[in-house]
């Protein structure tokens, strides 16, 4: 009979320890789950910087990265550009292949085309701008690439597909008061002397009459696009 005692006060002593233990692992995940709840979510979204579109080509780094360092387009004044003759210098391709690196981003770029000898954007040419603009999706350069078709001497078309990208930029300062604008924006323009654009670039949104679409007017333009590449 006190052996039967003994078994019995020795097991609830064992029984006890085990008890309390299993009561104190319960209570510590209460307090875990509460503590988790309570705490704020430090998970980041993903930034441009380490972004990498599918467009995003080894060749199309090349040629992004010598822009940005050779055309002074993140310096601190904004958008100087380029003008062809560094373009060329900066790209070491044909002006087709050039043309051929931006073909994959069709669906998130756009083409806007000037009056004969004008820079000026009318409603179209601002809705367009405006519309590839807002489609960043967290791209961390936006191009403004400008032509002018080979009507007038090649020195005045210089000049104006500058005039043109600055317009554009211009219209980005005022409708968007962003201090990091102009390490955003890089302007390349172009003339009528490298990459002109081919008819087959019609299909693309165009602030132009879809229903006419000529070499000549086309390159009356600027082409406009957020590039994501990580460099």
């Amino acid at each position: 009979m006190r052996q039967s005692l003994r078994a019995f006060l020795a097991l609830i002593l064992l029984f006890i320890p085990v008890v309390l233990v299993l009561l104190w692992v319960s209570s510590a995940k209460e307090r875990l789950a509460q503590q988790v709840s309570a705490a704020p979510s430090t998970a980041k979204a993903a930034v441009a910087s380490a972004a990498n579109a599918d467009y995003c080509t080894p060749e199309l780094q090349r040629v992004l990265r010598r822009v940005l360092q050779s055309c002074g387009l993140l310096g601190s004044g904004g958008g100087r550009g380029c003008k062809p003759l560094e373009a060329r210098q900066v790209a070491t391709m044909q002006g087709s292949d050039f043309n051929a690196l931006f073909v994959p981003m069709a669906d998130r770029a756009g083409i806007v085309q000037f009056d004969r000898g004008s820079a000026e954007l009318d409603a179209a040419d601002l809705a367009l701008v405006d519309q590839v603009f807002a489609d960043r999706r967290g791209a961390s350069y936006f191009f403004v690439v400008s032509r002018a078709s080979p009507d007038g001497p090649p020195g005045q078309n210089q000049e104006l597909s500058r005039k043109r990208a600055e317009s554009v930029l211009a219209h980005l300062r005022r409708s968007f008061n962003d201090p990091e604008l102009d390490r955003q924006v890089g302007l390349l323009w172009l003339g009528e002397e490298y990459a002109q654009l081919e008819k087959s670039f019609c299909n693309w949104k165009r602030s132009g009459p879809n229903e006419r679409c000529d070499p000549k007017e086309l390159n009356r333009s600027a082409f406009v696009a957020w590039i994501d590449c990580r460099l």
